[in-house]
């Protein structure tokens, strides 16, 4: 380690330097910005796993939970079936979990809830343990302040071969090759936040993110196709993180404001 740079840049850099390997494009240098604060303040490590990037967005994992309890010296992690939201036989299951910072701590306390209608085709049939992790990982978050969604406690986002297919379907791109240019993706669009009642500035600061573009004009057709479709499906399983996602950009839109 060179004199002077202390464990916690070291890890910054390690960070920055794995994410631009594994994302490239993709990552915006808000996505970098995010990834350094959670690097110093919550020491999550990219090699072993700690956080991932997926559409667009930062999310921490169980490993990373547990590794971070772990350096804070968590005293306990008392988890308990809630028998009255749970139901074997349609393989619906709730727990709730309780994290002890110390022994003297009175606990943070999350629920975890799972069934096949909200868990990813790769683990239906253990909805069982991942209601159980959801709870834990609540919990944590809770306890040490990450207001970061878990990926656990997602269900399973399109796949690309789908999100590939979609733009077959649409008329053709218009003749300025703009990805906002379709009529169609644009009502889309405006009825997306009409419907659920977004800041339509943090929709397009979210999009340029999304696409990973300087402006939203100069994304694809089918970027932004893909950005819409991310956003309706949000907006329908948890509109209230997706308004998290979106004030995440207020920073921004009130320094444009004042300029």
């Amino acid at each position: 380690m060179k004199p002077g740079v202390t464990p916690h840049q070291k890890l910054v850099t390690l960070n920055r330097r794995l994410a631009k390997s594994r994302w490239g494009a993709l990552l915006s240098q808000t996505h970098l910005s995010t990834l350094a604060e959670l690097s110093m303040e919550f020491e999550f490590s990219l090699a072993m796993g700690d956080v991932v990037l997926l559409e667009g967005r930062w999310y921490v994992t169980h490993t990373g939970l547990i590794r971070l309890a772990r350096r804070n010296r968590c005293a306990g992690i008392h988890v308990r079936p809630v028998t009255d939201f749970s139901d074997s036989a349609a393989q619906r299951w709730a727990f709730e979990a309780t994290v002890y910072k110390s022994r003297v701590c009175r606990g943070f306390v999350g629920f975890g809830d799972a069934d096949p209608s909200n868990v990813s085709p790769l683990v239906r049939g253990a909805e069982m343990r991942v209601a159980e992790t959801r709870a834990v990982n609540r919990a944590l978050r809770k306890a040490y302040g990450i207001g970061n969604c878990s990926v656990e406690e997602i269900g399973s986002f399109p796949r690309a071969s789908e999100s590939a297919a979609e733009p077959k379907k649409l008329p053709p791109q218009s003749k300025n090759g703009n990805g906002d240019g379709s009529p169609r993706v644009r009502d889309r669009l405006c009825q997306l936040i009409r419907q659920h009642q977004l800041d339509p500035e943090l929709v397009k600061s979210y999009a340029v993110d999304f696409c990973g573009t300087k402006t939203l004009k100069e994304a694809t057709r089918t970027q932004v196709e893909n950005f819409v479709g991310h956003l309706a499906g949000w907006a329908e399983k948890d509109r209230d993180a997706l308004r998290c996602q979106l004030n995440s950009y207020l920073p921004r839109k009130e320094k444009e404001g004042v300029a």
